[in-house]
């Protein structure tokens, strides 16, 4: 048989799959979650989240130096407050546990990158992201509240503010807040596709931020939708939003895909905690190798279009990386 193409030549090798690999990773791409709690002293392991711990402020540059020993340099900083109450207020405090933590970061690190959620559900007595009235939360009245926690964050040092809210308008809220106290400078990196997702679990222990009543399906988006996620992120870009995102990531690839496909702004991937914690779990039962696992998502997740992950696998991945297992 005369075979004119043979595509196998191409995968004879190591050298040459890497060499014509349409997918490339770099450690500059990964965003590391990292949990810290006011009340804590030193480093507790999360239950949840096998691997991954809660730090306190007296730890948090642990954690950082962690991440730099495998070349991971950016973080998403997550708080857990020392007392909550129905507006949230502790989100925004000069004194806050995130706006010490970054704070105490800066100090010792000033190159390391650090990007702040800006929500309410961590500081909340009833763990929903905005201001109640009712069993129902006032979008427009949150709004206000969220700039607060965002200038807030600007104020300590923050590198990047994440909004992940999900109420209408808050992109334009927080750029309006940012550009008026002088952070111009300071992008923003939109939950654009938020899905009301079961995959979350692991993070709401994590976290603390599971609510007290009802779901949180009248803010964040249908897993039905497809098109809803396009309108999100057309909104977020006309608001301001300089990075977009979908989250969670695995489930939502074709939604990473088409709307990285229509939008100019660098997009990026929430690989949550449901998904890790599956991995986990299932490498812990000796049913799958979990490094390879671990690797072949993240790849899908960067062929489907993300530009940036943030994922809790993301000292592995750049260790995976610099290895040349995958990147």
């Amino acid at each position: 048989m005369e075979l004119i193409h043979r595509p196998r030549r191409l995968r004879r090798t190591d050298a040459l799959r890497r060499m014509c690999r349409e997918t490339r990773m770099s450690p500059d791409s990964l965003i590391y979650p990292i949990f810290i709690d006011e009340t804590l002293s030193g480093v507790r392991p999360i239950p949840s989240l096998p691997g991954q711990n809660h730090y306190g402020l007296d730890s948090v540059n642990q954690a950082v130096e962690e991440c730099l020993a495998h070349g991971v340099t950016h973080c998403m900083l997550f708080g857990l407050p020392g007392a909550k109450d129905a507006c949230g207020s502790s989100a925004w405090a000069e004194k806050g546990v995130i706006q010490q933590a970054v704070r105490a970061i800066k100090s010792a690190h000033p190159d390391f990158y650090v990007i702040t959620d800006v929500c309410l559900c961590e500081y909340t007595d009833h763990g929903h992201c905005g201001i109640l009235h009712g069993h129902e939360v006032d979008n427009d009245e949150t709004l206000d509240v969220l700039a607060k926690v965002a200038v807030s964050h600007g104020l300590a040092g923050a590198d990047m503010v994440a909004p992940s809210d999900m109420m209408d308008g808050h992109v334009a809220a927080l750029r309006q807040a940012l550009d008026g106290a002088g952070f111009r400078h300071i992008p923003i990196m939109a939950y654009s596709a938020k899905y009301a997702s079961a995959f979350y679990g692991p993070f709401r222990a994590a976290a603390g931020s599971a609510p007290s009543f009802g779901d949180r399906r009248g803010y964040q988006m249908d897993p039905h939708n497809r098109k809803e996620a396009l309108r999100e992120c057309a909104l977020d870009a006309e608001e301001g939003a300089d990075i977009l995102m979908v989250k969670p990531a695995l489930s939502y690839l074709d939604v990473i895909r088409e709307c990285a496909d229509a939008f100019d702004q660098p997009m990026c991937a929430y690989s949550v905690s449901g998904e890790y914690a599956m991995i986990k779990a299932a490498a812990a039962a000796g049913l799958v190798d979990e490094r390879r696992v671990m690797c072949e998502s993240a790849v899908a997740v960067f062929r489907a279009g993300a530009d940036m992950l943030i994922t809790y696998f993301a000292k592995e991945l750049a260790d995976a990386i610099r290895q040349g297992e995958i990147g």
